[in-house]
């Protein structure tokens, strides 16, 4: 929910793009791509979290093909999956392998509580929770370059913050690095474990970094300074000389820069036309990969580094699409990847840089759906009721035309402070396989594009960027292949309040509601936070309101407390463990809302907290939505 969760930033976009309308004669219809049932379309599967065995013959990786998510291995250059691990109950998610033997970490939680624990299998196949107790949160970090360690963070000791360990890889045993008692974000560790990086967040858009020297328990503030600058450790360099940070001070965008441990000396090091979102070295620190926030894309550089030198690495030739978690072999000779395409799932490759060769470990498209007949997202741009560009994503079912409108929906990212990007998404390709256009707007507030424009909802919740959703409502209007009389409004967490709110503030703009475990009383959700969210709690007040200075201006923009004026169709979709957005928060929405008289319907998951690891659950809550779309918006 918060921007600090998120992990990007920002732009003001430019001209306004809209297909211009004329006289010329109207197109033949384009032909109407094949509709799937929602079996064949869900019986796709989601794949993540690759990692090298030591031998480098296999990788590891977790999959929901089993019914939830397991963790399974595969031969680093194609072959048959072996299930690792077999819950049926809840999701486990890899880490990595042990890097000089089988061994290998994961994750899990119950029930989608996110109170995640660290898990290691042994050779013999017995799992150890390696972070035991309650009501704890704890995750990986990093491994010792060495392989002889890795390092954890858990809040076992406070709830609130959470504390550095140094695990023995044979043993187990660990040893405290750094207590955590200044609410302070854990960002990265050098190799010679002699520096510890961290970051304090004072606003969504300000924040500090901090360098703890290890052996002498001394915490150093980098970076005192005035106004808005935000700043984030990434990495420290292979010989642990220079902590490597992404800044935006003096720019819309975030840069990469340098700073030298010993002299202090700051240097810029990289930088683009977008933000950099992120950058990180392979294990024996032979390349360094640096991914940028493009448009609503995800852009991968690669170097290869010598010394102080650094020389650009050619990717091999790949299907369209991201490439995502890059991850590399001990020895650095391969890497492995996902790649995620508008029409194509996240699928697993591996590359050799030695043979040249490429392997598609994995085929998660069901196979009963051609990719013909999903849909090409396109990047578009409209103008908002002031003048502001709104960047969104949009997709347009096969057979729209301007003889053959179809109903749309304009789709909310969650946040504050998310972003919609290309990518496949296959809520948003049922959708359209079931002819429905959908908008993903990034209203102001989203990241991606400039810091101002990541700031420009702060406060303003529940209006600015709901006027936008409302000015989305019109560019789709304007395009002359979507009925304006059937458009929709649907989103996730602080989409979801988005989606209530548009129906509370403005109830005649919109014809249906979709809301997926949104909030709907800030009163409440700001009260009742998970205490391991305390690190940027004051952030979270100051972009959304402080629950008691703020408390009038809190009620004004809370759905719940304008019900009354909700007369459009609305779904609600919630996880019964969800953390963020608590159940009580949807059971009060649907309670006000039946008052009215409204047709409304409600759906639970008992198994699932903010948002859907299982597939059955996951097809049953998309099954729901496009036919309580298809009752209100279809015509008859």
């Amino acid at each position: 929910m918060s921007k600090r969760l998120i992990h990007a930033a920002t732009l003001i976009a430019c001209a306004m793009a809209v297909p211009p309308v004329g006289a010329a004669p109207a197109a033949p219809a384009p032909k109407a791509a094949k509709k799937y049932t929602i079996e064949q379309f869900f019986s796709t599967k989601r794949v993540g979290g690759a990692s090298f065995s030591a031998d480098e013959k296999r990788v590891l990786f977790h999959s929901d093909e089993s019914g939830t998510y397991n963790v399974y291995s595969i031969p680093s250059g194609g072959g048959k999956a072996e299930q690792l691990t077999a819950s049926a109950k809840d999701s486990n998610y890899a880490v990595s392998y042990f890097p000089n033997d089988d061994r290998f970490l994961f994750t899990r939680d119950s029930g989608g509580n996110e109170l995640n624990h660290l898990f290691v299998r042994e050779l013999d196949g017995k799992e150890k929770d390696l972070t035991p107790g309650d009501k704890l949160k704890a995750a990986f970090r990093a491994w010792h370059p060495e392989g002889v360690a890795f390092y954890v963070t858990t809040n076992e000791r406070d709830a609130k913050f959470f504390d550095l360990y140094r695990y023995d890889a044979k043993t187990y045993e660990r040893t405290l690095l750094f207590k955590n008692e200044k609410g302070l974000d854990i960002e990265a560790i050098s190799r010679d474990e002699k520096w510890i990086a961290l970051a304090k967040t004072n606003t969504t858009i300000d924040n500090d970094m901090y360098l703890f020297d290890v052996a002498k328990g001394e915490l150093k503030h980098l970076t005192p300074h005035t106004g808005n600058v935000r700043y984030s450790p990434e990495t420290f360099d292979p010989a642990s000389k220079r902590l490597l940070f992404l800044s935006d001070e003096g720019s819309e965008f975030a840069r990469l820069k340098a700073y030298d441990l010993a002299t202090g000396q700051v240097k810029e090091h990289e930088k683009a036309d977008w933000d950099i979102a992120f950058t990180y070295y392979s294990r024996d620190g032979r390349y360094r990969v640096t991914g940028i926030n493009e448009d609503g894309s995800r852009v991968i550089r690669m170097v290869e580094v010598d010394g102080a030198a650094e020389k650009p690495v050619a990717l091999p030739k790949l299907p369209a699409g991201m490439i995502f978690g890059v991850t590399f072999s001990k020895s650095g000779t391969k890497m492995a990847f996902a790649l995620n395409g508008d029409r194509s799932p996240s699928n697993l490759f591996t590359y050799d840089f030695k043979a040249k060769k490429l392997a598609q470990l994995t085929q998660t498209l069901s196979k009963d759906v051609n990719p013909n007949d999903l849909v090409e997202a396109e990047v578009v741009r409209f103008k908002s009721f002031d003048g502001m560009v709104i960047p969104s994503i949009f997709l347009k079912p096969h057979g729209a035309s301007a003889t053959n409108k179809v109903p749309a929906i304009v789709w909310v990212h969650g946040g504050p402070g998310g972003q919609t990007t290309r990518g496949y998404s296959s809520m948003m390709q049922y959708l359209a396989n079931n002819g429905y256009a959908v908008l993903g707007i990034n209203n102001r507030g989203s990241s991606g594009y400039g810091k101002t424009f990541f700031a420009a909802d702060d406060k303003k919740h529940g209006r600015e960027p709901l006027w936008d959703c409302i000015e989305a409502k019109t560019y789709l209007a304007s395009l002359g292949t979507i009925d304006p009389e059937r458009i929709a409004i649907m989103g996730g967490s602080y989409g979801g309040y988005m989606t209530v709110a548009a129906m509370a503030f403005r109830p005649e703009a919109f014809k249906v509601g979709v809301n997926i475990f949104g909030v709907t009383n800030w009163l409440r959700t700001l009260e009742s936070i998970p205490p391991y969210w305390e690190s940027f709690r004051k952030a979270l007040y100051e972009e959304i309101g402080d629950p008691v200075k703020d408390r009038e201006f809190l009620i004004a923009t809370s759905p719940l407390f304008h019900a009354k004026e909700i007369r459009m169709p609305l779904i609600v979709i919630q996880g019964a463990n969800d953390p963020r957005v608590i159940k009580s928060e949807s059971d009060d929405i649907v309670e006000a809302v039946k008052k009215n008289g409204v047709p409304v319907e409600y759906v639970v998951f008992p198994d699932e907290g903010h948002g859907f690891s299982k597939p059955k659950n996951n097809m049953e809550a998309n099954k729901k939505i496009v036919e309580f779309l298809d009752k209100h918006l279809k015509k008859q």
